[in-house]
């Protein structure tokens, strides 16, 4: 028998606009949209959504979930888990766990523990290397989300820097290619000469300043270079510059950019002056920049040079992010609390709640082809989010859902929360209680 689930009076935020709907939910698809739906099955949930957004699924384009081999930090399914509770129904997981996801096997190994672990829908890069163009090849584009390679240092041998390589991966494959920007040598040479002056205890303030705006705009705009000559669809993770954002076009519709761009909450929320009283757990590569540059990732979120906002959840646990400089791995943990902030941005008047959905929804399904998500439509699987834009809540040690139990963001008290998700029309989060039973699906790309 088919569950069945209709949300009335919700503030339907959808394609731009916002409306007070009935959305009728039957089994895993959307039946009905209308302003009063009176004629549903029996033994239909009923919710009342009067004042509330209902908005479709988030789609985050980058997550690093830690499993296989890095589970003491995280893993499928502790880090999904919080993900629903941050209204995130579907997640796309990078490539550089232990072992990395660079071979055909060892990329579906992950896909079969996500078919068992995950609350959220899923799906996994494939890593490019050095010397695997072979098994990149290979690649389905219909089950698996996109090509990641990093063009800056990452874990074991995922750093991908023989330029004859990158232009044959770029010229070989019709996926997109995500890639992580920063150039190498220039992070070295930086790094060496703060080193030489501090040693490994390095003040948190250089980060900016090793990790530079010239890496990542070097390195960027090589990447795009080569995605025109080779005709490669590229996306660019993760701006955090104002120079790159000069890079990118709005003069276009999303559906037909070769080359498009994402930012990520923490640059969008946190500048240098953060690191005085966030020190390490504001360390991501690449690092947080100054108020200028943050204030022009806004401007390009708002102008469309920049397509989607994702979170780049990477979580380390405490005693890993409390060491030196040297030693602090960068990254930290952010889906429970990524669309909670980008309300708060909406209630601070930066961005409107069309635009937020639009780049953290819409966005990434059109951008990845995900067939049947990203959107409140008829016939679409039921990924759905309830959001009260009028109930406080402060983060705090005791409801972080992250197995590393902590966030940046502790001792914000945001504005909105998220009171239920939908993950192919279950409800798989309800007001702080989950549902354990209902796993989510592998994405599905229409390509």
């Amino acid at each position: 028998m088919k569950f069945n689930t209709l949300i009335k009076n919700a503030n339907l935020v959808n394609e731009g606009s916002v409306s007070v709907s009935d959305v009728l939910i039957e089994g895993e698809m959307i039946k009905e949209i209308s302003e009063h739906i009176e004629d549903f099955p029996q033994n239909t949930n009923i919710i009342n959504a009067k004042g509330k957004f209902l908005i479709p699924g988030v789609i985050d384009d980058q997550v690093h979930f830690r499993e296989p081999g890095l589970t003491h930090k995280a893993n499928i399914a502790s880090e999904s888990r919080a993900a629903v509770a941050g209204g995130i129904t579907s997640f796309i997981e990078m490539p550089n766990t232990v072992p990395q996801a660079t071979t055909q096997k060892l990329l579906e190994d992950k896909f079969q523990i996500a078919a068992k672990d995950s609350y959220a829908n899923y799906s996994f890069m494939m890593g490019g290397t050095n010397d695997n163009l072979e098994e990149l090849l290979k690649t389905d584009p219909r089950n698996v989300a996109a090509i990641k390679l990093f063009l800056g240092s990452s874990t074991g041998n995922m750093l991908v820097d023989d330029e004859e390589v990158l232009e044959k991966i770029f010229s070989s494959t019709k996926l997109l290619i995500a890639v992580h920007c920063e150039d190498e040598t220039t992070i070295k040479n930086n790094l060496d000469k703060q080193k030489s002056i501090y040693g490994d205890d390095i003040p948190i303030e250089m980060h900016p300043v090793i990790r530079s705006a010239e890496a990542c705009y070097k390195s960027s705009s090589k990447a795009i270079e080569l995605a025109k000559k080779t005709g490669a669809r590229l996306h660019v993770f993760h701006l955090s510059t104002a120079i790159e954002t000069a890079l990118f076009t709005n003069k276009i519709p999303l559906e037909e950019k070769q080359i498009t761009a994402e930012v990520c909450i923490h640059h969008l929320w946190f500048d240098d002056r953060d690191y005085k009283n966030k020190g390490t757990f504001i360390k991501w590569n690449p690092a947080v920049k100054s108020e200028n540059d943050k204030n022009a990732l806004w401007k390009a979120l708002l102008d469309d040079r920049i397509d989607v906002i994702a979170t780049d959840h990477a979580p380390h646990t405490l005693e890993e992010k409390n060491q030196v400089y040297t030693k602090a791995p960068s990254g930290g943990p952010l889906v429970q609390h990524g669309i909670l902030a980008m309300m708060e941005a909406v209630n601070q008047e930066k961005i409107s709640v069309e635009k937020v959905v639009e780049k953290m929804c819409h966005n990434p399904a059109r951008l990845f082809k995900i067939e049947k998500r990203g959107f409140v439509k008829e016939g679409y699987f039921a990924d759905l989010v309830l959001i009260d834009p009028n109930k406080e809540q402060t983060v705090e040690k005791e409801n972080i859902l992250y197995k590393c139990a902590w966030s940046p963001f502790e001792g914000v008290t945001f504005h909105s929360e998220v009171t239920h998700t939908f993950v192919n029309g279950h409800l798989i989060y309800n007001q702080g209680s989950f549902n354990d039973t209902i796993k989510g699906k592998r994405l599905v790309f229409d390509r």
